[in-house]
C-alpha cells in the first residue's frame, strides 16, 4: 500500500528539517580552521627538490704500518697459541731478520658522513667530525660525479665544517628561517648512514633550543640518524634546509629516537667566517660561570634561578677591567636576558671582538649595569691556584655564632690580600659541621655573609648575630681562582 504526499507538504517537512539542523547546529562549538583534518605529507616532491644538493663524503687518513706488511709478531703468536696454526693468509717465514723495517705510510679508508651544498660554485657544508683530521675528503654528488675536496675551515666548537669542490652550476640547497620552525613540525633528513647513499628519513621537531651541554643548542628531534647521517641537512616542508644532523642520544650506538641538529641560521654565521678567513673570531670576557641553583637564588634575593654565577674572573681581561667580580650573577648582556649559564658564552661569542657592550650583574641584593669590551676568544688557560705565605694569619677567638656554624675563621693578612689580590675577606681556618655539609674547608675565603661584603673576623661576627638561624646563611667563598656560594644550615 502507497501513501500519496502532496508536493507542498513535502517542502514543508524539508524546510522544517532543516531549520532542526540549523538550530542544533548552532549550540555546537565551531571547529577551529587549525583542527581540520589533515593527511600525511608526501615528501616525494622535497627528495626531488632537495635530492640533487645533498652529497656523501668519504674521507681518507694516512696511517704508519711495518714495512713488510706483514702481520705484528704478538698477533701471529696469539694465533699459533691457541689456533695451533698461523692465521690464515700468513705467508711461511724464514729465519727471522733483525733488520728494522722502515716504516711505511699508506692511505686507509677512515669514516662516511653526509653534506650539502650551500653555493652553486661548490662550497659544500658538513659536520666538523666528519672531516676533522683527514688526509683527504672526496665528494660524491647524486650523478655519481666524485670530486677530491679542499678543506676551508674546520670549528669544533659548533661543529661545522665548510669544503670546497671544483664544479660549477650545481643545484644548491635553500636556507629556511628557523625562528619560524615549531615543535611538532614535519621535518625530513637525507644522508648516507651506514654508508647507504641517498637516504631519506622523516619525523618531526620534538624540541628546540634543546641546551646539551655543547657551544650551540639543538634542533631535537625523532628523525631516524645514524651513522653517516652526520652532516646531512634537516629539511622543513617548504624544501628549506634548517639543521644540519649532528649527534644523536644513544645507548646502544645506533638510533633511539632522538636525534639533534644544529640550527642552520648558526651554522651560516660559522661558515661564513670560515669561508672568508679560514677560522672562526669569537668574544670572550675572561669569566668562569657556574649555574644559580633555586636555593641560592632564593637566600640571595634574586628571587628566580636565573642567569650566570661568576666563580672567578681572569687578571686583566674585559670583565675585570669591566668591573665584575667573583660572585656576581650576570642576568643580562647587551640587553638580553640569560636565563641558564648556557646563555652568555652563545651571546658574547657571537659579539664581534672590540664590541662595547653592556653587563648586567646582581650583586649585594641589587642591580648594576657594567660595559665592557669584547675581546678576541683565546684557548683556555688552565686555572692558578694562589700559593699560601709563611706569614701567619692574625686569628680571631670564635664566636658561639661561628661555632653555630662549624667554622673558625681568621683574617686576612695585608700580603695575603695582594698576593690573593681580594680587598676584602676571611680566612677559614676549619669548617665542621653545618659549614663542612656546605662543602666549605680549610683554606677557603669567605668574601660576604648573607649578601655583605665582610673584610674582618669581627664584621663576620656582626652580620651573623643580625642573620635569621631559622633560614639557610648564603656565604659568598673563594676556592683557588673561583668563587662560589654555599648554604650553611646552622645547627638547632
Amino acid at each position: 500500500m502507497m501513501f500519496k504526499i502532496e508536493g507542498n507538504k513535502i517542502r514543508s517537512y524539508l524546510m522544517a528539517g532543516a531549520l532542526a539542523l540549523a538550530s542544533a547546529a548552532a549550540f555546537l562549538p565551531a571547529m577551529p580552521a587549525h583542527a581540520q583534518v589533515r593527511t600525511l605529507p608526501d615528501f616525494t616532491d622535497l627528495v626531488d627538490q632537495v635530492g640533487p644538493a645533498v652529497v656523501n663524503i668519504r674521507t681518507v687518513e694516512k696511517v704508519t704500518s711495518q714495512g713488510n706488511g706483514e702481520m705484528d709478531e704478538e698477533m701471529q703468536e696469539f694465533f699459533r697459541r691457541f689456533f695451533g696454526q698461523p692465521m690464515p693468509g700468513t705467508p711461511r717465514q724464514g729465519p727471522r731478520s733483525n733488520r728494522p723495517q722502515a716504516p711505511q705510510e699508506e692511505e686507509r679508508p677512515r669514516g662516511v658522513g653526509s653534506g650539502f651544498i650551500l653555493t652553486s660554485d661548490g662550497f659544500v657544508m658538513t659536520n666538523a667530525h666528519v672531516v676533522e683530521d683527514a688526509s683527504e675528503v672526496l665528494v660524491t654528488l647524486t650523478d655519481k660525479r666524485e670530486f677530491k675536496a679542499k678543506l676551508i675551515g674546520v670549528d669544533k666548537r659548533t661543529d661545522v665544517a665548510v669544503v670546497k669542490i671544483d664544479a660549477t652550476g650545481l643545484p644548491a640547497v635553500k636556507v629556511g628561517d628557523v625562528s619560524k620552525l615549531r615543535v611538532g613540525e614535519w621535518v625530513m633528513a637525507i644522508g648516507s648512514p651506514f654508508g647507504l647513499e641517498n637516504t631519506v628519513t622523516a619525523g618531526i621537531v620534538s624540541a628546540k633550543q634543546r641546551d646539551t651541554g655543547d657551544y650551540l643548542p639543538f634542533i631535537q628531534t625523532d628523525v631516524a640518524i645514524n651513522p653517516g647521517n652526520s652532516g646531512g641537512p634537516l629539511i622543513n616542508m617548504r624544501g628549506e634546509v634548517v639543521g644540519i644532523n649532528s649527534q644523536i642520544y644513544s645507548r646502544s650506538g645506533g638510533f633511539m629516537g632522538i636525534s639533534f641538529s644544529i640550527p642552520i641560521d648558526e651554522a651560516i654565521r660559522v661558515s661564513d667566517q670560515l669561508r672568508a678567513t679560514g677560522r672562526v673570531s669569537r668574544g670572550r670576557i675572561g669569566v668562569q660561570i657556574d649555574q644559580v641553583t633555586k636555593d641560592v637564588a632564593e637566600s640571595i634575593g634574586l628571587g628566580k634561578a636565573q642567569g650566570a654565577l661568576v666563580r672567578g674572573v681572569e687578571a686583566g681581561s674585559p670583565g675585570d677591567k669591566g668591573g665584575i667580580e667573583p660572585g656576581d650573577i650576570i642576568t643580562k648582556f647587551d640587553g638580553k636576558t640569560i636565563e641558564k649559564p648556557s646563555d652568555l658564552p652563545r651571546l658574547v661569542g657571537n659579539t664581534k671582538p672590540g664590541t662595547k657592550s653592556s653587563v648586567t650583574v646582581f650583586r649585594r641584593g641589587s642591580t648594576r649595569d657594567l660595559s665592557v669590551t669584547v675581546a678576541e676568544i683565546e684557548p683556555d688557560k688552565p686555572a692558578k691556584r694562589a700559593s699560601e705565605r709563611d706569614e701567619s694569619p692574625t686569628k680571631s677567638p670564635a664566636s658561639a655564632a661561628a661555632k653555630s656554624l662549624g667554622l673558625a675563621l681568621s683574617d686576612l693578612t695585608e700580603a695575603q690580600k695582594k698576593e690573593l689580590k681580594l680587598k676584602n675577606g676571611v680566612r677559614v681556618d676549619a669548617a665542621a659541621e653545618a659549614a663542612a655539609r656546605a662543602g666549605l674547608r680549610e683554606g677557603d675565603i669567605v668574601l660576604a655573609i648573607s649578601n655583605v661584603e665582610i673584610s674582618s673576623v669581627k664584621e663576620f661576627e656582626s652580620v651573623l648575630a643580625k642573620a635569621d638561624k631559622a633560614k639557610p646563611i648564603s656565604v659568598l667563598f673563594r676556592r683557588g681562582d673561583w668563587a662560589q656560594y654555599a648554604l650553611i644550615r646552622p645547627s638547632r
